[in-house]
């Protein structure tokens, strides 16, 4: 797969305008939300980076798959999904701040075991 230019810049303005935001990142769902968004990532991500997001269709969402990746570049990838692959944008059903959650729940090492 190549990746164009094009999308290249897309995700770097993705990337930049989410860090102009740093409260909104930052700031907590509700509790009745997060579990929502606990059913989302277990159902609708799951679905494709695996139950325990060990993998599957999409890579793996583990502590160890994403040790060293940006939190910026991870909030970018789900908020407008990656061209060229089956990874879509979250953009038109997730907020920032609901995005911003979903990977640090991944990041603190979701599922737990």
């Amino acid at each position: 797969m190549m990746v164009t230019r094009a999308a290249h810049f897309r995700l770097g303005l993705a990337v930049a305008s989410l860090l102009s935001f740093p409260q909104v990142l930052h700031a907590t769902p509700s509790v009745e939300r997060q579990a929502q968004l606990e059913h989302l990532l277990l159902q609708d991500c799951g679905s494709c980076h695996g139950l325990r997001m060990t993998g599957g269709l999409g890579p793996a969402l583990t502590l160890d798959a994403l040790a060293g990746k940006p939190r910026e570049f991870l909030i970018a990838t789900v908020t407008h999904g990656r061209p060229g692959t089956a990874m879509p944008g979250w953009k038109a059903l997730l907020d920032e701040q609901d995005v911003a959650w979903l990977v640090d729940v991944l990041l603190e090492g979701y599922p737990s075991p």
